[in-house]
């Protein structure tokens, strides 16, 4: 999605000196644990930015089915006047992890400094939301930009550009303890030959979006699996792909439901297919208008981003809750 908050990543080629970074990041030598700062990302919201809702929003999403309610953006503390963006569920529909940066203005090297830019994460109690964290996947003394999480069990990918490496790229994590931790590039296989975008893994199964050769044009969306630390060569969803954008795919627990955004009318939409004996359906339009990236727990509710656009401008982005009916 071209207006996405964590795509201005794409394109964006720097070196990050550890000297700039350790002005902003420490560790304590007596403690064994990593120490990062605690950041305090309402803090560094604009007092210029109007928080996008309901009642100024000139472009809401539009439903097209009936297997939802209407999509609501989901409650403070989640959203704010900053750009919440990249949702990710767990199954259990009780953690959320997101993308935020408090100005959707700055640039990508301003966004790098200002300690708050990156993945948040926040877990539901009771019905409620608690407080985003941040969620730091680099070591102290190092800086990232981190973004597009996809989660399975212990295993996390997600999109980073961090010094020591050029533009933006794929890492994992595995969670161990009480944190996600020992973070690593994903490898010239998956990233050089193959040419993955933002990704879901479902079992060994890695779904991806790009512009490689062999598409129908834009992004499309592929395939390969893993058989040990080896990847397979990449298949195209042939009848999910369109010469338009196909991207940013989730595909449920199951197994039977492809998600994903593709541009309708001129702006981001979501669509799904199933997957039955005889392979994936036509895609259906789910939710149109600035609506992108879907992802849902095990109750088939859908979480997705929505940007708010003022005089063609975007100004913020909010998650978005359709509840299955």
């Amino acid at each position: 999605m071209e207006t996405k908050i964590k795509l201005i990543f794409n394109g964006v080629f720097f070196i990050i000196t550890t000297t700039i970074a350790l002005l902003l990041l420490c560790c304590n030598p007596d403690n064994p644990d990593p120490v990062y700062p605690d950041v305090d990302r309402e803090g560094k919201i604009p007092k210029d930015i109007v928080k996008g809702d309901t009642n100024n929003d000139n472009h809401p999403p539009i439903l097209h089915v009936n297997d939802f309610i209407k999509p609501v953006p989901l409650p403070y503390p989640i959203n704010t006047a900053g750009a919440e963006d990249s949702p990710f569920i767990t199954p259990d529909g009780n953690t959320l992890y997101f993308f935020f940066t408090p100005d959707v203005r700055i640039t990508p090297d301003k966004q790098l400094l200002d300690s708050v830019t990156g993945v948040w994460v926040s877990n539901k109690k009771a019905g409620i939301w608690g407080k985003p964290v941040r969620l730091w996947l680099q070591d102290p003394g190092k800086l990232a930009l981190d973004g597009a999480v996809c989660v399975q069990g212990n295993e996390m990918w997600f999109a980073s550009a961090r010094e020591g490496y050029q533009g933006v790229n794929m890492f994992t994590a595995e969670y161990s303890g009480d944190r996600w931790k020992n973070w690593k590039y994903c490898g010239d296989r998956l990233m050089k030959e193959i040419q993955i975008g933002e990704v879901h893994i479902h079992g060994d199964d890695l779904y991806f979006h790009s512009s490689r050769n062999g598409g129908k044009g834009n992004y499309d969306l592929w395939v390969t699996t893993r058989n040990g630390s080896a990847w397979s060569d990449p298949v195209n969803l042939e009848k999910l792909n369109s010469a338009e954008m196909d991207g940013y795919p989730y595909v449920s627990q199951d197994g039977k439901e492809l998600w994903f955004t593709r541009t309708y009318l001129g702006t981001p939409a979501i669509y799904r297919s199933l997957k039955d004996s005889s392979g994936w359906s036509d895609p259906v339009l789910i939710v149109s208008q600035f609506a992108g990236e879907p992802t849902l727990d095990l109750d088939g509710n859908l979480y997705f981003v929505h940007h708010y656009f003022k005089n063609n401008v975007m100004i913020e982005a909010d998650i978005y809750f359709a509840a299955k009916k």
